[in-house]
């Protein structure tokens, strides 16, 4: 009974570690940093939220591509060019860049606390 308490618990840490550590080969920015950004022609910038979040309110040069659409319009990027990804809070987009990441594409930036930190 205590091994499988063991395992039991093993399984629910490594879980927590695998949401909440950023993914390998994505860098974090701050939106600080992202408004430094924003004039760079040679990135693509999406936001993957809902398309009724996006209207109410979001940053100009950022397309709006939500997550659950994310692998079928993927292929309108380029793989080639840096793409930088923003949310609401930057859990979206931290599984945004995931998916980017298992598709090929190399160059993938997480912009952490998303539009909550923006505003």
């Amino acid at each position: 009974m205590e091994i499988l308490n063991v395992v039991i618990i093993s399984l629910v840490i490594l879980f927590l570690m695998q949401r909440l550590l950023p993914t390998k080969g994505v860098r974090q920015i701050s939106v600080a940093e992202l408004k430094k950004e924003l004039q760079d022609k040679n990135k693509q910038f999406v936001d993957v939220r809902a398309p009724g979040e996006y209207k109410g309110n979001h940053i100009r040069t950022f397309k709006n591509i939500p997550l659950h659409e994310l692998t079928q319009k993927a292929n309108g990027l380029s793989k080639e060019e840096e793409v930088v990804v923003i949310c609401q809070s930057g859990m979206r987009s931290k599984k945004a860049s995931k998916v980017l990441k298992k598709l090929g594409f190399q160059k993938v930036t997480n912009v952490k606390g998303g539009m909550s930190a923006w505003n």
